[in-house]
């Protein structure tokens, strides 16, 4: 039996284990196995470790671990390095190779290529990264904002893009929410430089944050008519190219996409 899993904390909530065992079922790999496991950050290298040495193939690691999987990596991936964050794991023994399907996920949840628009990446954590990293190398004109300014600049000074403390709205053609806000169940609107009634028909808005309903962040974005992409979609869309780099096996995305939103 092959073992898969994701990692984080908290981890519970992970919609990932459902997602990606239909995945392996409809691929009719039976032996596979996918599970959620909490690590918090203090056991978060111990974990891995002793997942890889009783021979896992590989995991998944989510908030807050993406930067400290890299840094366990033997070998990883040009993209996870360059965005300084992996979200794969892959185990060769107590070998471990790091990836990032974060940025490959995100792009292909866009319902047209970001080149040349400008864009505005609210927060500025591992998934920022990945997809400062990810509209950059498509030729968007990007923006950072985050609750500490300080972490922006951060970000940007290393991948490229600008930091600003006070977005216009409807100036950007993409906005991206990476951050947090509306996780808990809070208003959104109430944390982000955003306006309930700002956004516009041209717009794309993209939130990565999801639950059992939809976000406030994309009905507002709905209401007026702008398109609207979930982090159940780019959830679907990472985990797809994670499975294709462990099992070498291209999943079917629907499948993946009734198990998630039906979990």
């Amino acid at each position: 039996m092959a073992q898969l899993a994701v990692l984080g904390h908290p981890v519970s909530h992970s919609r990932s284990p459902a997602m990606q065992n239909a995945a392996l079922a409809a691929l009719g790999l039976e032996g596979w196995r996918y599970q959620a496991i909490d690590a918090a950050p203090d056991a978060f290298e111990m974990t891995v470790r002793e997942l890889a040495a009783v021979g896992y193939a590989g995991v998944n690691v989510t908030v807050p671990h993406k930067e400290t999987a890299l840094m366990l990596a033997d070998e990883a991936s040009e993209a996870s390095q360059q965005i300084g964050a992996a979200n794969t794991l892959v185990f060769d023994g107590k070998r471990i190779e790091a990836h990032n399907t974060d940025a490959d996920g995100l792009l292909a949840s866009l319902p047209e290529s970001p080149r040349d628009r400008r864009v505005l990446v609210l927060g500025a954590g591992g998934a920022a990264r990945a997809a400062l990293w990810a509209l950059r190398w498509e030729g968007a004109q990007v923006d950072v904002w985050n609750r500490t300014p300080e972490r922006a600049e951060e970000i940007c000074a290393e991948l490229g893009g600008t930091a600003t403390l006070a977005p216009r709205q409807e100036s950007y053609d993409l906005i991206v929410n990476t951050s947090a806000a509306g996780l808990g169940g809070e208003d959104p609107f109430e944390h982000l430089p955003l306006s309930r009634d700002g956004f516009a028909e041209a717009q794309t808005v993209v939130d990565m944050v999801y639950g059992e309903r939809r976000s406030p962040l994309l009905k507002a974005a709905e209401g007026a008519r702008a398109a609207a992409v979930d982090g159940l979609e780019i959830l679907v869309q990472q985990g797809a190219r994670s499975l294709e780099i462990w099992t070498g096996r291209s999943p079917d995305l629907d499948v993946m996409r009734v198990a998630a939103r039906d979990w």
